[in-house]
């Protein structure tokens, strides 16, 4: 099963704001032995979200989405998931009892009286509003629950909400795939080369190996080794190690200078 990750919002897209979700997503599943397989940012914009959910919906992977779940009129991603899936927003009764719950307490803390009638408090309850049939993620934060439907979750673009509504989520929903995509890598430094000379080797491994991909990441200015390329393989289980041991003996044949060896 892929991993995918969608991060909704202007602020990211006109560097108003720096994205923290991907660099944190990345370690969450790192930690569970599990990698990333795609991210994709969009604007605040409905037909834009609407697409990418419905691709998300349709596409059968895990996806996590941030950001756009509240109840202002740049938050959209709730109408768009509704949209994609052609179901009606539904005010979800768990949710709504968390809100009132979160409104009860904030009003306990400032002393008031609380009123769910107030007119504030009523548009509160529209971050309840989610697709019909959704499921809730718990929002340890404040309350305010995200959703899932089938495969994709919801979260908010706020890092302190988010990331422990994904842990929820990896934990108590998928536990059974915890280490089951992380790929090893293991790769050398190869000093002076150039990309079109080891571009044969390169193909020639991954026409050999089944499941092996094969990398090449190269620098001009790197303080200890200057310009190289740390050329490797990634994959799962033994395979990994038997193309390694092909790619070091096609740089012999190739005569070129290598460095140090890296496993991941």
């Amino acid at each position: 099963m892929n991993i995918g990750l969608i991060i909704i919002g202007d602020e990211i897209l006109s560097g108003k704001r720096q994205d923290k979700h991907l660099a944190k997503v990345i370690e969450l599943l790192g930690a569970r032995g599990l990698a990333l397989a795609w991210a994709r940012y969009v604007g605040d914009d409905r037909t834009l979200i609407t697409e990418a959910l419905a691709q998300a919906f349709a596409g059968g992977d895990l996806v996590f989405s941030c950001g756009g779940i509240g109840a202002t009129p740049d938050d959209h991603t709730r109408q768009c998931a509704a949209s994609a899936l052609g179901v009606p927003l539904e005010l979800h009764p768990e949710a709504k009892a968390l809100i009132i719950e979160r409104m009860r307490d904030v009003a306990t803390e400032q002393g008031m009286p609380f009123d769910p009638d107030r007119a504030d408090n009523v548009h509160r309850l529209n971050m309840g509003m989610f697709p019909r049939g959704a499921g809730i993620i718990p929002n340890p934060y404040n309350k305010i629950p995200g959703f899932f439907v089938d495969h994709v979750h919801f979260v908010p673009g706020v890092p302190v909400m988010a990331w422990p509504m994904v842990e929820w989520v990896l934990d108590r929903r998928y536990a059974v795939l915890h280490g089951g995509s992380r790929l090893e890598e293991r790769s050398v430094i190869v000093l002076g080369s150039m990309e079109a000379t080891l571009t044969p080797l390169m193909e020639r491994l991954e026409s050999r190996f089944d499941g092996v991909r094969v990398f090449s990441l190269p620098s001009v200015d790197h303080p200890q080794w200057g310009r190289h390329i740390e050329l490797g393989v990634k994959g799962r289980g033994e395979v990994v190690a038997a193309a390694f041991d092909a790619l070091r003996a096609g740089l012999d044949e190739l005569g070129v200078r290598t460095g140090p060896e890296m496993v991941r």
